[in-house]
């Protein structure tokens, strides 16, 4: 069965159109909310999601983050969990989901199982920000084996020698991060990113997406004019976390209204 990251990026390759990957915390503020909130970025326009995995001492996220990961974890949120409500939105819902998470949540559970577990709810991608590119081995043949890309992050001070060696153990895409540090929204990301894009082209043939900073349509018609995609994700969960007070659907339709607006921009 064919990697639905791998369909999704041949389709809007096809079609000349870039994506928008909505980034959500699994479980802020509760688990039946992320999965409609998947449902919702799907059917405004969201070619992929990124899904956090919560974690009490998160790796590269900025407060907002963070932040989220705290609310989730205090009410209780489980790993089983998420991905039992991840294998109910596969019945109705098949958006290509990539799990975000710490490599200590992978150890925990187990590097068999955690990869079991998540092709059996529908996952097609992971993330793990801490994982050095020297121990990418101990997950990347299960995961493939699994049908599941390992998508790795390239940094904007990553040597080109390293961000080829970083490339060639990625699937699906590679994550490119537009700026050093931490995730968080940004006024202005630095102007050099379009050239690093470009010259990213020369060290896969994989499709590039940019995250970190990104908050603004403007910002996501810049990233998308070099890059196959934009990640947006402290903005969305910041929204999410405003609304919180709203009912559930006032909420929701808020979320889907910007991510519309960010996926409408991604292919201006």
């Amino acid at each position: 069965m064919a990697n639905r990251i791998d369909e999704t990026f041949s389709r809007l390759k096809s079609a000349g159109q870039k994506a928008l990957m909505p980034f959500l915390t699994a479980g802020d503020p509760d688990l039946q909310t992320t999965a409609e909130l998947i449902r919702q970025c799907a059917a405004r326009g969201a070619s992929l999601i990124e899904l956090g995995l919560p974690y009490s001492d998160p790796v590269a996220d900025g407060p907002t983050i963070q932040e989220s990961y705290n609310r989730s974890l205090a009410g209780g949120t489980t790993l089983s969990e998420i991905f039992q409500m991840l294998s109910q939105v596969r019945s109705d819902c098949q958006v290509p989901i990539s799990v975000m998470g710490s490599f200590s949540l992978v150890v925990r559970r187990g590097v068999e199982k955690f990869i079991a577990d998540a092709a059996r709810a529908g996952v097609d991608g992971m993330i793990i920000p801490d994982l050095p590119l020297e121990e990418v081995e101990t997950m990347a043949a299960p995961a493939a084996a699994a049908g599941i890309h390992l998508i790795m992050l390239i940094a904007p001070t990553t040597p080109w020698d390293r961000a080829r060696q970083i490339a060639a153990h990625s699937g699906g895409f590679v994550y490119y991060v537009s700026v050093s540090g931490i995730t968080g929204e940004r006024t202005e990301l630095p102007p050099e990113i379009i050239e690093r894009i470009r010259g990213l082209r020369d060290v896969t043939p994989l499709p590039i997406c940019v995250g970190f900073g990104i908050s603004r349509p403007e910002q996501v018609k810049m990233v998308t004019s070099a890059a196959d995609g934009a990640i947006v994700g402290s903005a969305i969960v910041r929204r999410i976390q405003q609304h919180t007070g709203d009912d559930r659907q006032s909420m929701i339709k808020a979320i889907g209204d910007y991510i519309e607006e960010l996926a409408n921009a991604a292919n201006q």
